[in-house]
């Protein structure tokens, strides 16, 4: 297969997939993670929920936690993209100082926002976050409890409503790629 939205990439990319908890990150990074594969770019597929087991930090879930991680999220997805992969990673990570850093130090970063609405994302809710909010149960959520910064100047915003599918918001990823490749091209 043969698609400008693949061809010539010098270094990975970093597909930076963001937006609040039940927004569809890893459903969409999966979608998008599966069309570079199609066209054989060797590809990393990482969710935030799955990082934050693998590094020890399932508990740690304030700001200066999440932070933290984001940053540890950052300089990894570095050094996969340095050794040509590319990346697809979905995390929360709604940081203006994480945002920077990317743009600043990963070359060929793209930054995907899933803006939901607060009303949608609690009546998704697959992991009953919001439920336990409400109840008092738990604490430090991403948006409720702490402010989080949204992204300034994401490259694709994917914006809700109840007719978007899978298929439609990848389908605005792959017109942004080709956007990009005529422009710069990369």
């Amino acid at each position: 297969m043969h698609d400008v939205t693949t061809e010539n990439v010098r270094q990975g990319r970093v597909f930076w997939v963001t937006g609040l908890s039940g927004a569809g990150k890893t459903t969409l990074s999966r979608a998008l993670t599966n069309y570079l594969r199609d066209f054989g770019r060797p590809v990393i597929l990482l969710d935030g929920d799955e990082l934050r087991e693998v590094m020890g930090a399932s508990d740690s879930y304030t700001r200066e936690d999440r932070l933290m991680l984001a940053r540890r999220y950052a300089r990894f997805c570095q050094l996969l993209a340095k050794q040509r992969f590319d990346v697809v990673i979905a995390t929360i990570s709604l940081f203006r100082e994480i945002h920077s850093w990317n743009r600043e130090n990963i070359p060929e970063y793209i930054e995907i926002f899933l803006n939901v609405p607060l009303y949608e994302l609690a009546r998704r809710d697959p992991k009953a976050i919001y439920q336990r909010v409400s109840k008092n149960e738990i604490q430090n959520v991403a948006g409720l409890d702490f402010i989080i910064d949204y992204p300034e100047i994401p490259d694709v915003v994917i914006e809700w409503d109840p007719n978007l599918t899978v298929e439609k918001a990848l389908k605005q990823i792959i017109e942004y790629l080709k956007w990009r490749r005529n422009r710069y091209g990369n």
